[in-house]
């Protein structure tokens, strides 16, 4: 499969959310109306368009945050006012992935002085079957003269925090993401492989840091509600697996 980069810029209604969280604590809002940032009927911490998290243009699934965040970087520039933009880089499961964005979960100014931002995309639709992971990044614009000291930044199974602005952050990308497990035996944490198995034919769940479903043969599904960065694997009597999906 070719592996592809989605890039995406937050809107502009995110941009001005953050512009103006540092004024969120000087201006207490009107008796009965909305927090700072927040249109009428509206939910906390979003800011209009198709959907709850989903910016202008949004199409395919529902939202929901990456698998795995890579890396967080602000980048600042002096000019026209000033500009710091935040640049993530993460993991999506499969190319049915699109739409990267950043949302802001802080409002107004935090205790610890940290953004914090949830790093999500548009989901597949339905369950998606096994293969490499897919790049993707998202910048956000925030405006000077907020109040943050640094940035956080969580997806769906790891944060990174940047504790200083500008800076840059990172951390290791999983060593395996089951593109390649069918047929391969399972081994559980603190077991033993079988006897005679090759290193290159076992798939160690200490090395898969996701939310885990494992099916054995004689496993009933009390629920098959859809989770896009759930990995689910089904197991043969002797313990290989023999089908897999991000469901």
């Amino acid at each position: 499969m070719t592996q592809s980069k989605f890039v995406a810029l937050a809107s502009l209604i995110a941009a001005g959310l953050l512009g103006s969280a540092a004024q969120a604590q000087q201006q207490p809002p009107a008796a009965g109306g909305p927090p700072q940032g927040q249109q009428q009927g509206q939910q906390p911490g979003y800011a209009g368009g198709p959907g709850p998290g989903q910016p202008p243009g949004t199409v395919g699934g529902p939202p929901a945050p990456v698998v795995f965040v890579t890396s967080v970087e602000v980048l600042r520039s002096d000019r026209n006012g000033g500009l710091d933009v935040v640049r993530v880089r993460g993991l999506v499961t499969g190319s049915d992935w699109s739409q990267p964005h950043l949302i802001p979960i802080t409002q107004g100014q935090p205790r610890d002085g940290m953004l914090d931002l949830i790093f999500q995309a548009s989901a597949p639709a339905g369950a998606a079957g096994l293969g490499p992971f897919m790049p993707v990044e998202a910048i956000l614009p925030v405006e000077t003269g907020h109040p943050y000291k640094g940035v956080r930044v969580r997806g769906g199974n790891n944060a990174i925090s940047l504790k200083a602005i500008p800076g840059y952050a990172e951390a290791a990308a999983p060593k395996e993401d089951c593109a390649k497990c069918i047929g391969k035996f399972f081994v559980a944490k603190g077991a033993n492989p079988p006897a005679g198995a090759a290193a290159d034919n076992v798939v160690r769940e200490a090395d898969l840091p996701y939310t885990l479903r494992i099916i054995k043969p004689t496993d009933g599904i009390p629920s098959y509600a859809l989770d896009p960065n759930r990995l689910t694997l089904l197991l043969s009597e002797d313990g290989r697996i023999v089908d897999g999906a991000w469901d």
